[in-house]
Order: C-alpha cells, then sequence, then structure tokens
C-alpha cells in the first residue's frame, strides 16, 4: 500500500468499497450491525443469504467434488452433505486476496456444522484448518437463534459515490498541503 487509505481506492478496505462484509463469509459471524442470515434448502442446494450487503452462498449438496485447488474464490469452494440431521459443509480454495481474519492461507480447509436443536434454535459448530497458519485445528460453536420479521436491505453506499468523494476529498487536502507549503517557502 502506497500512502493511506484514502490515497487510492486499491489502498480502501473490501467492505469499504461495498464488495462484501465480514458476516457474509463462510464461517458465519457477527458484525456490528445486520447480523441476519436467510437459510434456505431444496433437494439439491442450501442457500445461505447474509442480511449485510446480501452476499449469497450457494451450496450443492449433490456430492460433486470442490473444483480444482487452482480455482479460488472469494468465498472458497462449499460442497455440502448431510449426517443424519446435521448439515456438513466443507469449504475449501480460499482466494489469498480474501484470507480468513487476514491470517490464514488459501489452503485453509473449514468444515461447519448446522444442527436443528429446536423450531426456533440451529447449533452451529465450525472446524478450521490451516496447517500453514496454525499449529493445529480449531473449533467453535455460536447458536443460530431465529429471528422475526424481514432482513432489510443494505444498500452500503450506492453507485460507490463515497469512494469517488473520498478519493477527491483526499485529493484536495493534498492540494491545500501543498499550497501551504508553496506559502511558506515563498516567505
Amino acid at each position: 500500500m502506497l500512502g493511506g487509505p484514502n490515497d487510492a481506492v486499491q489502498n480502501m478496505s473490501f467492505s469499504a468499497r461495498c464488495y462484501f462484509m465480514g458476516g457474509a463469509l463462510p464461517l458465519l459471524s457477527a458484525t456490528n450491525y445486520n447480523t441476519n442470515y436467510r437459510i434456505v434448502q431444496n433437494a439439491g442446494y442450501v442457500m445461505i443469504l447474509t442480511e449485510m450487503i446480501h452476499d449469497v452462498r450457494m451450496i450443492p449438496l449433490d456430492g460433486r467434488p470442490h473444483l480444482p485447488k487452482g480455482v479460488q474464490q472469494w468465498f472458497g469452494d462449499s460442497r455440502g452433505r448431510w449426517e443424519g440431521d446435521t448439515l456438513v459443509v466443507e469449504t475449501t480454495n480460499f482466494s489469498e486476496k480474501n484470507p480468513f481474519r487476514g491470517l490464514a492461507s488459501p489452503s485453509m480447509r473449514l468444515i461447519e456444522r448446522f444442527t436443528r436443536v429446536s423450531d426456533e434454535m440451529i447449533k452451529y459448530t465450525f472446524t478450521v484448518e490451516d496447517e500453514t497458519t496454525w499449529a493445529q485445528p480449531w473449533s467453535a460453536a455460536v447458536p443460530l437463534k431465529q429471528t422475526q420479521g424481514p432482513l432489510f436491505e443494505h444498500a452500503c453506499h450506492e453507485a460507490n459515490y463515497s469512494v469517488a468523494n473520498i478519493l477527491a476529498g483526499a485529493r484536495l487536502d493534498e492540494q491545500r498541503a501543498a499550497e501551504e507549503a508553496a506559502k511558506k517557502g515563498a516567505k
């Protein structure tokens, strides 16, 4: 990164540019707000819609193999299967441009388990495996409680106008600083 975060669009975070937000990644995790998910299943797929920025994961359940290792995706390549009453989702092929927590390698493997424990609750557990980043796999569990009401639109900043405005403001600050330096140098 050359310069500060507002010196070039490439220096800005993906979330500032509205590409995706943290809660949308595989490994469902809470963000500051809009942390709701809609999970829908049909015969061949499970779909997980994230309220924050409306990212969608389509998880095939038909036993197809993962994509070749060289094909990396922002959210990895997810495949699901049923083990009794538990949906098991294995995700591989994460992009090196979007490392989990800024640490993991593209060889990370994520195993998520969704088990309905009541009409209103899903037990969500996950295990992260990445021997190039962590000494051993690690796991955690998060209860997913059913919410009432609709998911709301998260428009981020429509048409990314704020990115152009932020960059224009940074250029104006640079211009003012140069003018101030020129005035001091002329004295």
